[in-house]
């Protein structure tokens, strides 16, 4: 595989079949996420919005020369100008095309009409507002910086006025605050061009500090090219003058004040000349312009290390010695951004394509900006870390059973970015600085402060916790041992130097050793494959691995017959005995069976081995309803049901295979020193000798069958008592369906996004039926939607292997294989 495979613009150019409610613009980390509410509107219609719905200044405008019209494109200009009784403009709008998104772009079309003065035959200017926040999994460097684009191209044969301006609303959530402002002009290299760069922040920052979600502290720079012509005044002056004139006076209001305080604005103008003779031309002409918009915040979170409290400066200042030099590089690296973020859409859409439909390309796609801006990468190359909020739902800092449903997107894309997410977590832990046995809910209560809990006091998902963390864990060690590039779960993993680092002091998934290839600079190494992913996988497991058994032994007390406590489905409140919460922490224990081989500790792997087969079989007796047709809520909720979203991970990793020719006996494959557990007689728990796979095949096909029969209007819900669902797990549950009921589930999913009536980035939290609205919570823009990729890391699983596994689903009754019993387990 190439590292620049398609064009730039290949992945944006096709059209997309889902009309969601929201759509991102400028997204990428928690505080630079700007978002296009009431998408299925014009552009025009609302202004741009904050995650939180909060609306802030964005405009763009486009006028003609030698017409008085003017024409809004994006954001809500047209506001002040109605304010000015004029007769020198008119306020017009431009034939709108609609928009079109991929992974990292979204592209919103408009045609200009002509000017009256032109032969009626002239055809329209085509205008294209493109924004990228490029996903770049082979260049953890560029996914680092803080910034995306905006690039305005435009096709005809007139000319054409542009003018785009921000408020101070992108640097605080207090309309109250005074903000200060600066125009940078910068050089690029040696040559004749540089950049113009608005600088905004607070008058006075405050460190580590939010206001309704809104960072109160960094410099927001809104960057154009020299040749710009600028301005920064109140709006009810600045914009009407463009209408007027199509043009900007190149005049910097000084006169620091609060952010809607004559409401101070910062604008640049370009003219297209796409014309320049008298004579009307039979070949369009073409011309672009290219914004960027970056956040930049020093230090980015405080976080509790094992060295103590940490300011935690941002990871691209490991490279960048100044925020001028990180901008300068992300300015002119756009062409190789756009390639490398466009290589991964199309790359997406190809296999979400296969694995589902036009619907679930776009599902997505819709997804992947959405699960990165909920996170900031931070540490060094020696020790990369990435942190996460817990958008809108309570603002935790890195919590688990946040990553664990996002962590499909994760594996399908880049798995160091998950390992680079349980870092700090296993760091912190080991460090001694949390007290309970168990592994902790989250880094602290409100991002971006990760001050811990030494009280041992987070939020009590005990059962939870252990099982999400163990699980990502041996998927993490499953993502590292592959032979080739086609066994990879990542398409991305086998590309860059195959050379390992062996130094104890630095991370197993270091930095250390960036490339260049075709030409392009910062490019990661491999993830794991052939030798290379086993020295890693031990030499991550071997420095925690004491916690790893640690949280093990909690499941082993504790995870068969869970009290009272929380899942993280925590908006629907604590109950015991809860069926899928139980089968997520044995699923956990099996984990650690296979984490404990991957040392060579095979008594270890044994001992788990046999617990985890013990429990599953008495799970199963506790679990399934008394007709045998699915799974109870809880052991002792007799008449209810549950979606068991939590068996999808016996599918990822691979536990699903076992007793079929497709199992693999050791997640170690090619390794001489590392040899498969043999069954002995001393092993006090021997399963059934016909048993195939490890949660029973029956599980699979009742449940399978069930949610077939329990599917509403908008999707599966997510237990027997209430009619909202959530997204994540319905795409972990639709994963390991037969095809018609994975095609039902996500058919019902696509009409919602369709229908919603919720209003924010994609919530993961909805009713499915009604209008499809909020149950009560606004769950919005979170992380959690990465949930969406399961089919996607499903596919890739187990070699390739794991989607063929669950083909027994799909088998008539009269060809299947005879299941096993379920053993009747009184309570």
């Amino acid at each position: 595989m190439h590292w620049l495979l398609v064009a730039a613009a290949a992945g944006s150019t096709l059209a997309s079949t889902l009309t969601p409610p929201v759509l991102p613009l400028i997204v990428r980390n928690p505080y630079l996420s700007t978002w296009l509410g009431d998408a299925r509107q014009p552009p025009w219609h609302e202004w741009p919005m904050f995650w939180t719905g909060e609306r802030i200044g964005f405009s763009v405008m486009a006028s003609v020369p030698g017409s008085d019209r003017v024409y809004p494109l994006l954001g809500r200009p047209h506001d002040s100008l109605s304010l000015e009784a004029n007769t020198e403009y008119n306020v017009s709008f431009p034939t709108y095309l609609g928009a079109h998104f991929d992974a990292s772009t979204t592209n919103f079309t408009y045609m200009i009409p002509a000017p009256e003065s032109l032969p009626k035959s002239t055809e329209p200017v085509e205008l294209i507002l493109s924004f990228l926040s490029p996903i770049t999994p082979t260049s953890t460097l560029r996914q680092s910086i803080p910034a995306s684009y905006m690039t305005v191209h435009v096709k005809g044969s007139f000319n054409v006025n542009l003018y785009v301006d921000i408020n101070g609303q992108w640097v605080s959530g207090n309309r109250g605050s005074q903000i200060v402002w600066e125009l940078a002009h910068q050089q690029l290299g040696k040559s004749d061009k540089g950049l113009k760069t608005w600088e905004i922040r607070r008058e006075t920052e405050l460190l580590l500090s939010e206001v309704r979600d809104q960072a109160e502290w960094g410099t927001l720079h809104f960057t154009g090219p020299s040749d710009l012509r600028h301005e920064a005044g109140t709006s009810g002056m600045v914009r009407p003058r463009f209408a007027r004139t199509g043009t900007l006076q190149n005049e910097i209001d000084d006169d620091f004040r609060g952010i809607m305080d004559d409401e101070p604005i910062f604008a640049f103008s370009k003219s297209f000349h796409l014309n320049s003779s008298t004579s009307s031309s039979s070949t369009p002409a073409t011309d672009s312009v290219m914004f960027s918009f970056a956040l930049i915040q020093i230090p980015v979170t405080q976080f509790a290390s094992a060295r103590g409290l940490t300011f935690m400066r941002p990871l691209w200042a490991s490279w960048f010695s100044t925020a001028r030099e990180l901008l300068d590089f992300h300015y002119l690296d756009f062409s190789t951004a756009a390639a490398l973020a466009s290589n991964y859409s199309a790359q997406l859409a190809i296999d979400a394509y296969k694995s589902g439909s036009d619907d679930y390309v776009d599902i997505v796609a819709l997804t992947a900006r959405q699960v990165l801006g909920a996170t900031v990468f931070s540490g060094t190359p020696d020790d990369p870390i990435l942190f996460m909020k817990e958008i809108s739902s309570n603002g935790n800092f890195q919590t688990i059973d946040v990553i664990f449903p996002s962590f499909p997107f994760f594996l399908y894309t880049n798995p160091r970015w998950l390992a680079y997410l349980l870092e700090p977590l296993i760091e912190h832990m080991l460090s001694g600085q949390y007290p309970n046995k168990y592994a902790m809910h989250d880094l602290g209560t409100h991002f971006p402060n990760a001050t811990g809990h030494a009280d041992g006091r987070d939020e009590y998902m005990p059962v939870e916790e252990c099982g999400n963390i163990l699980i990502m864990g041996l998927a993490l060690v499953n993502s590292l041992i592959y032979d080739t590039g086609v066994g990879a779960g990542s398409v991305w993993s086998s590309l860059g130097s195959s050379s390992f680092d062996p130094n104890p002091a630095t991370s197993a998934f270091s930095l250390r050793n960036l490339g260049t290839h075709d030409g392009v600079f910062g490019l990661d190494d491999s993830w794991g494959g052939s030798t290379k992913g086993v020295k890693q996988a031990k030499k991550w497991i071997t420095k925690s691995y004491r916690l790893w058994k640690q949280w093990t032994s909690y499941l082993i007390d504790f995870s068969l017959r869970p009290h009272f406590q929380l899942s993280t489905d925590d908006f629907a409140g604590p109950l015991e005995l809860q069926t899928n919460l139980a089968l997520k922490g044995i699923l956990g224990i099996k984990a650690m069976s296979q984490i404990s081989e991957t040392i060579g500790n095979d008594e270890d792997a044994k001992y788990y081995k046999n617990i985890s087969e013990t429990y599953i079989t008495k799970w199963e007796g506790y679990g399934i309803s008394r007709d045998g047709t699915h799974a109870k809520l809880a052991y002792h909720w007799y008449g209810s049901w549950t979606t068991l979203y939590n068996l999808y991970a016996d599918t990822l990793l691979c536990f699903h295979l076992e007793g079929t020719s497709s199992a693999s006996s050791s997640p170690i494959k090619g390794n001489d020193q590392q040899k498969p557990l043999a069954p002995t007689d001393s092993n006090p728990i021997k399963p059934p000798s016909n048993r195939t796979g490890f949660v029973s095949r029956n599980v699979y096909k009742i449940q399978s069958a069930w949610y077939d029969a329990v599917r509403q209007t908008y999707g599966l819900p997510l237990d027997s008592r209430h009619l909202y669902t959530k997204s994540d797990w319905e795409f972990f549950a639709a994963a390991v369906t037969s095809k018609p009921v994975r095609s039902g589930i996500l058919q019902s999913v696509a009409k919602w996004v369709n229908e919603t009536s919720t209003d924010r980035p994609f919530t993961d939290l909805y009713e499915t039926e009604g209008t499809g609205g909020w149950p009560g919570a606004h769950f919005m823009a979170r992380p959690v939607t990465g949930g969406h990729f399961a089919f996607l890391t499903l596919d890739k699983a187990c070699g390739g292997k794991a989607t063929d596994g669950l083909a027994f689903l799909d088998e008539p009754d009269e060809k299947a294989e005879e299941v096993e019993e379920i053993e009747n387990v009184e309570l």
